[in-house]
């Protein structure tokens, strides 16, 4: 038995000593690679309206809990509203992670508010091609008055030197900005010392950003971009759709489109879709006008034309309705936006067709369906009111029989007809009809 049994133990022993003595292999250590940095990228291209204030800011937010290496803006702007503007450059100013602010592509400007969320910015630069300047305020929503557009420049002047000094940039040509509306190309810029950068393309950017210093609400912060993963975060559905229709051209056609929805749902009650169609184009409309410098005096002169639209297919007016309809809308159309800037006035080769097509639709085409709507009923019972016949039996208050159009109708009088005589229907009951002796009064 021991014979068997000293062999496994041998064995067991050779083997656990082995195993004890044995070196386990060890694995080459994998080389970790530090990770990469990221920057987000997002555009503005337009006016600065409550959608852009918005969408940058919610951008800045994102950017905050993500912790980016930073965040830069691609602005191409004319310029916009000072609310939104101060909106954006709060959000800036308050941000965690820098903010670069980066005049992009070649042909695009940063004029009027663009110029101060420029210099807000943590890091200004510029594309070749370029051009910053032109702030002095304006009047929206209505014309100023010498003191009044005073108060607005002298407040947009100090506004924007804080800004400017702030971030250690050019002070002084910056109220010039706003007081003498100058601008300079991205040259005349940087020798100036308005933006920090000339990069020819955002690859050149990082590039020329990495191992800049700068300053943050969080204290200063050495950028690291050199080799950072663009991240590029686009305008969400809701922002693109509030953006479209602020355009003053949009918001004109929408308030249009609205009139006449409303009009048709009023001219057709039940009709259910033009009713609703029309209001969400005056609601949508209206809520541009918030973002637009309105005349309203020019809008009251659109509301008259419709209304002398309207009255022209009711009263014989020999076309005065319709002239004085046209000019008070071409009038109040060219009034309707009023701002010294392009980007905020009605497209006079929209104004045109539209005048010429409203009028056309009120005069040509409600004037058709009133006339239609006025015009004696040919079929059905109604039809028969007015209607000669022939007396097929001799006609009492008792009763008779006509012929109307091949047809035999009962028919009573309140006068006596003879047989053959011709008639004339007054009235339909039923299928019963009331005649007169033709010719009697």
């Amino acid at each position: 038995m021991l014979k068997k049994i000293i062999p496994v133990f041998i064995f067991a022993a050779v083997f656990i000593s082995a195993l004890a003595f044995s070196e386990p292999k060890k694995s080459e250590p994998k080389k970790s690679e530090p990770p990469k940095t990221e920057v987000v990228v997002i555009t503005v291209n337009g006016v600065i309206n409550p959608s852009s204030a918005e969408y940058i800011g919610k951008s800045i937010r994102k950017a905050n809990e993500r912790k980016p290496e930073a965040l830069i803006i691609e602005l191409d702007t004319p310029g916009g509203l000072d609310t939104s503007m101060r909106d954006i450059v709060k959000n800036i100013i308050g941000s965690e992670v820098p903010v670069v602010v980066y005049v992009s592509p070649g042909g695009a400007r940063a004029a009027s508010a663009g110029v101060f969320i420029t210099l807000a910015a943590h890091v200004a630069a510029m594309a070749p091609g370029t051009n910053i300047g032109a702030a002095h305020p304006v009047g929206v929503g209505e014309k100023m008055d010498k003191t009044m557009a005073e108060k607005a420049t002298n407040d947009a002047a100090a506004y924007i030197k804080s800004l400017a000094e702030r971030t250690g940039r050019n002070a002084k040509w910056a109220e010039d900005a706003v007081r003498k509306s100058i601008s300079a190309t991205e040259t005349e810029a940087l020798n100036l010392k308005v933006i920090d950068l000339v990069s020819k393309d955002l690859n050149a950017l990082l590039s020329d950003l990495a191992g800049r210093k700068v300053r943050t609400v969080m204290g200063d912060k050495i950028l690291k971009t050199a080799k950072a993963n663009v991240v590029r975060e686009e305008m969400g559905l809701r922002h693109k759709i509030l953006n479209f229709i602020t355009d003053p051209n949009v918001a004109y056609m929408l308030m249009l489109l609205g009139f006449y929805g409303l009009f048709f749902e009023l001219t057709n009650p039940g009709a259910i879709f033009p009713g609703v169609f029309g209001g969400i184009c005056l609601i949508l409309a209206f809520y541009a006008f918030q973002t637009l410098p309105v005349n309203y005096a020019g809008l009251l002169l659109i509301i008259l034309a419709i209304i002398l639209f309207i009255l022209e297919v009711k009263i014989i007016s020999h076309g005065v309705l319709t002239i004085g309809g046209v000019i008070a809308m071409l009038i109040g159309s060219l009034m309707l936006f009023e701002s010294p800037g392009p980007f905020m006035k009605l497209s006079f080769y929209l104004i045109l067709p539209a005048v010429i097509i409203t009028a056309l639709f009120f005069t040509i085409i409600l004037g058709l369906a009133y006339k239609a709507y006025k015009r004696k009923p040919v079929t059905g019972s109604e039809g028969l009111v007015g209607m000669q016949g022939t007396a097929n039996t001799d006609i009492t208050k008792a009763g008779g029989m006509v012929l109307l159009q091949g047809e035999i109708w009962s028919a009573y009088s309140d006068d006596a007809v003879s047989k053959g005589e011709e008639i004339i229907v007054e009235s339909v009951s039923g299928l019963k009809v009331k005649v007169k002796r033709s010719g009697s009064d």
